[in-house]
């Protein structure tokens, strides 16, 4: 439990130091509000609102994408990853550090990104907060789950900014599933389906047992 603690910690200063992460992923956020904004002319407030879950779960996933890169690229500097390998007891705790970092980082983005949306498309997202705070942060959870452990496999090869992608949103489609479905019933004001919160509380299980128990054998890779 220490070593996840020092590893949260040290990530959590190395951002605050650097800020390149959070301010690449806003950014990418931020332009991704605007090339939708451009796509969609002329929408009614109503289709505005079907649609606003869509586009932010679109814009989460790939910002998160830089995000999950970008931390694991990090390490390699001056061969922080072997150090990494080296640190005492389970090292399925570096792993859970690793990630709640990035829970960290990314909800703080996804936060931002909601009211950059909400802006743009004139949609009040206020009354829809404590539901869509519930879907988001379960469905960040499993992003960060399986994008942690898989940029762990992909950091060490010469293409890991195509790798990624490629591995994890496969691996998201249950996900985003659930994550879609509950966050339009959020927003529209209707109850969220259980169904939409089991599926996310059951893909997040398995994908935190199967990292935490993996991590092990990737970090040696």
């Amino acid at each position: 439990m220490n070593v996840a603690l020092a590893i949260l910690w040290k990530d959590l200063i190395s951002e605050w130091r650097a800020r390149d992460r959070v301010v690449a992923m806003l950014i990418f956020s931020i332009l991704m509000a605007v090339v939708f904004h451009f796509a969609l002319p002329g929408r009614r407030p109503e289709e505005l609102q079907a649609l606003t879950p869509g586009l932010l779960w679109t814009a989460y996933i790939f910002a998160a994408l830089l995000g999950l890169n970008r931390s694991l690229a990090l390490e390699l500097d001056n061969d922080a990853l072997a150090g990494l390998a080296l640190a005492p007891g389970n090292r399925g705790w570096i792993f859970l550090g690793k990630a709640t970092a990035n829970w960290i980082l990314i909800s703080l983005v996804q936060a931002v990104t909601a009211l950059i949306f909400a802006i743009f498309y004139r949609v009040d997202l206020a009354p829809a907060l404590p539901g869509l705070a519930l879907v988001v942060g379960l469905g960040t959870v499993g992003i960060c789950a399986a994008g942690t452990l898989l940029a762990t496999m992909a950091v060490r090869t010469g293409f890991r900014e195509v790798l990624l992608p490629v591995l994890l949103l496969p691996a998201l489609f249950p996900v985003l599933a659930g994550a879609v479905e509950g966050s339009l019933a959020a927003v529209q004001g209707v109850s969220i389906p259980f169904e939409s919160l089991q599926l996310l509380i059951v893909v997040d299980g398995v994908y935190l047992v199967v990292a935490f128990l993996g991590f092990d054998y990737v970090l040696d890779e």
